[in-house]
């Protein structure tokens, strides 16, 4: 049975299967709750996570309710206060996830060769915006998707910074909310720069919505690894141990090639991810002198 509804989370899935294990297997409540960052559009994420939710649901022999956050932060406010059991964050947001909720990265998307997937952050503005490199965007209008964002935010910041250019005031800066609406601002000449991802240019591909013309880029990241999929520390022995089996071996079948671009996948399934993964990306926050407890004030 699926059921669509709207939580104080965001939009909301259940997927259920007949349990192929006992109902005590499953946490309080009988259903394991996945939490997805916003980092696109409901209209792009919510078909494919609802898909995702179902093949963990007969994975594991429980129904999953996902739950499309309504912001970075109110996905890891979920998971500490123990309403998630699942939930894919960004690289920084699990930093701060890690550190505040007990995420504790388990698996994430593959690539080709089977190995956790990988990702760019970009800045960019538009032909005609009279920006012509990084140096130039101070003093301008520059959009950033989330505050806990990686690619929208940490990455864009740190090179801002690497430039000379102070990534709070150096700057006029925009919070979108989520890349998508990032891309929108930039398309729309809402602003004069901001950040562009790679998953973004993918997603607006496939929707026939990408133009390289229309963007020129002043600066690239080097491969950024993916957003982890996370259990919650404070599960049961029994219940964690098999939700990360089953998320290290999942096989996403249900997916179109479409799909699996958007989120990261080029070989359609789930392989295992560490914590220390993530390492580099604690780096930057202690290079930017980030404060983790003000982005989840």
């Amino acid at each position: 049975m699926k059921n669509l509804l709207l939580a104080a989370l965001g939009l909301t899935f259940v997927a259920g299967v007949t349990p192929a294990l006992a109902a005590n297997d499953c946490p309080a409540g009988g259903t394991i709750h996945f939490g997805v960052e916003p980092y696109e559009s409901n209209a792009i994420l919510l078909p494919i996570y609802h898909k995702i939710s179902e093949q963990i649901s007969t994975a594991v022999g429980c129904p999953v309710e996902l739950q499309i956050t309504t912001s970075y932060n109110a996905e890891i406010e979920a998971m500490r206060n123990g309403k998630l059991e699942i939930g894919e964050f960004g690289p920084l947001g699990y930093v701060l996830a890690h550190k505040v909720a007990d995420a504790q990265a388990v698996a994430a998307f593959a690539n080709s060769k089977g190995e956790p997937s990988t990702y760019t952050a970009s800045v960019v503005t538009w032909p005609g915006s009279g920006i012509t490199t990084l140096k130039q965007v101070a003093g301008h209008t520059f959009v950033y998707s989330d505050p806990a964002s990686t690619s929208g935010h940490l990455f864009p910041a740190y090179a801002l910074q690497s430039a000379g250019i102070d990534p709070n005031t150096g700057i006029k800066p925009i919070f979108a909310g989520s890349h998508t609406a990032s891309y929108e601002a930039l398309v729309n000449h809402k602003v004069e720069a901001g950040e562009l991802n790679s998953q973004t240019i993918q997603a607006a591909q496939i929707h026939n919505n990408w133009d390289p013309k229309a963007f020129v880029t002043l600066w690239k990241s080097k491969q950024i690894p993916l957003d982890p999929i996370c259990v919650w520390g404070k599960l049961k022995p029994a219940l964690k141990t098999k939700l990360t089996d089953a998320l290290q071996h999942l096989k996403l079948n249900d997916l179109t090639p479409d799909e699996m671009k958007v989120v990261g996948t080029s070989s359609g399934e789930l392989v295992p991810q560490t914590d220390a993964a993530y390492d580099q990306i604690r780096s930057l926050v202690h290079v930017l002198h980030i404060d983790l407890s003000k982005m989840n004030g």
